[in-house]
């Protein structure tokens, strides 16, 4: 089923697994008119019912079942006023959907942008529901937002605007440690977190397990470390397991593994900042990265620590020392390179550039950063597209983790720590006795106690690994392509769910 015969008829009809041709690359002609002649590029929510159908469309569940699976549970707008710092008031309009509540609290970040629209929370929170799914996280999907542009605020109205977001949702019973937990999105951060939590506290100052209404906040208000670089960390072992594997790689006729890849980053905000960090750490070059006001190219590798102090101190590229500046950031996604990183913003490659698209590996890092039209055209010329529903689950993994500590009222590693260290040590002096002898860098190597954030690490390092395994598998054995695999592994999860809990026979 393709793009246009979609949007005339959807059903759940089952349809033969799609065929993908050996893997040939793009040109950088422009699709002509006659190629996209009827096809409409569809918005966020309508790419993930169509990507969602096309995987139900493998499943032998019932139409029934698929649709409840697929539809948004409720959608809350509320609308208040605020008074600014200036005397004025201004009446501010904000959202949170709750799409699946299979599982229990349901999960998803608030983003403050001046363009939210519901049906942008609504896909958003779909995408949530299955990205849980896909990396088994015990949540359902939420996602909520705040129809302002946090640059135009100073903290005294960010900090109105937050607070009484959170009690319009508290009035509504729609967050808490057990219903539905809110974390960081676009235009939100720690600090932003911090004061949702101390609302929610105050307000429900019996809930014992309070503290863990909210994640992604500051390690001193119950936050995790690790959670800051977590999106990032994921992006990188997701794209290493993909990359480490041989027969995708033999396909796409690339060497296995990280080291001397060339990658492009559109995006250095967080998310973009720590992949970068991590691919750079293990070998790969970043040979571009865009943000919004332009990008930066440099063959030899681009140093993006650097780079990145240069952005916050002058708020653009231009002038960088490091890398020659491109006043077109949209030029940065159509370089010749081996990965592709959008890690901003939904919908930037799509049908007007798809042809320009150079790159063989796309990994989105971000949500929805490939719109439908563009991902069937790239995946049937041999691309291949690691998916958002896997590749940017590190954020909400790592938020599970801080859930749990949350809840356990207990640092990770505080009881082990120590141990381990001191079992360590034993091995180290046994070996010594027995005349093999240790250097200090070895024995510094040897005796240690994994920490917090060597925990987290390492429990986000399994999740991806066995998360990419599974879709890697799936797509393999139905011959559809990696997305439309986690799709097909979110439905079978999120329906043995459903199952066990007699909603269904």
């Amino acid at each position: 089923m393709n793009i246009v015969s979609y949007a005339k008829h959807i059903s759940y009809s089952r349809s033969a697994a799609a065929t993908f041709p050996k893997r040939t690359f793009a040109s950088t002609a422009q699709p002509s008119k006659e190629e996209t002649k009827g096809v409409e590029e569809m918005t966020f929510l309508q790419s993930v019912s169509y990507f969602y159908d096309r995987a139900a469309q493998l499943t032998d569940f019932p139409k029934e079942m698929l649709n409840y699976i697929k539809t948004c549970k409720s959608v809350i707008q509320v609308n208040f006023p605020i008074e600014k710092r200036d005397g004025t008031v201004e009446m501010i309009r904000a959202y949170r959907a709750h799409h699946s509540e299979h599982r229990l609290p349901t999960k998803g970040g608030i983003r403050f942008a001046d363009n939210v629209t519901e049906d942008e929370v609504k896909a958003l929170s779909a995408l949530m529901t299955f990205k849980c799914a896909v990396v088994d996280v015990p949540f359902g999907g939420a996602k909520g937002g705040v129809v302002i542009d946090s640059k135009k605020y100073g903290n005294y109205e960010l900090e109105k605007i937050t607070r009484r977001y959170t009690a319009e949702l508290i009035k509504r019973n729609a967050i808490g440690p057990a219903t539905d937990v809110p974390a960081p999105d676009y235009g939100t951060n720690a600090k932003i977190m911090a004061w949702i939590k101390d609302t929610y506290m105050a307000l429900r100052p019996a809930d014992i397990d309070g503290v863990g209404c909210v994640t992604g906040k500051p390690v001193q208000q119950g936050g995790i470390r690790g959670r800051e670089s977590a999106t990032g960390l994921g992006v990188y072992y997701g794209i290493r397991e993909f990359i480490s594997n041989t027969e995708l790689m033999n396909q796409l006729e690339m060497k296995p593994g990280v080291e001397g890849k060339r990658v492009v980053v559109q995006g250095l905000g967080n998310v973009g900042y720590w992949a970068c960090h991590f691919l750079r750490k293990y070998g790969a070059k970043i040979v571009g990265v865009a943000e919004y006001n332009g990008g930066i190219v440099h063959e030899e590798g681009i140093n993006t620590e650097e780079l990145k102090r240069y952005l916050v101190k002058h708020d653009t590229f231009k002038g960088f020392p490091g890398g020659r500046f491109v006043a077109n950031p949209a030029d940065i996604l159509e370089l010749d390179c081996d990965i592709l990183i959008p890690a901003a913003l939904e919908g930037v490659v799509n049908q007007s550039n798809m042809k320009n698209i150079r790159a063989p590996i796309i990994a989105e890092a971000a949500n929805g950063p490939v719109t439908a039209g563009a991902d069937e055209y790239l995946s049937n010329k041999g691309h291949l597209i690691i998916p958002d529903l896997l590749l940017n689950a590190g954020g909400v993994t790592v938020s599970y983790f801080e859930w749990i500590k949350n809840l356990a009222k207990m640092r990770f590693g505080r009881m082990t720590r120590r141990f381990e260290e001191s079992s360590m040590r034993t091995v180290s002096d046994v070996l010594e006795r027995h005349g093999i002898v240790l250097t200090e860098a070895e024995k510094k190597l040897l005796v240690v106690g994994a920490d917090e954030e060597l925990l987290v690490q390492s429990g986000l390092e399994d999740t991806m690994v066995v998360a990419a395994q599974e879709l890697v598998n799936i797509a393999k054995e139905k011959n559809v392509t990696h997305r439309v695999a986690a799709y097909y592994d979110a439905i079978h999860k999120i329906t043995g769910d459903y199952k066990h809990a007699g909603i269904f026979p």
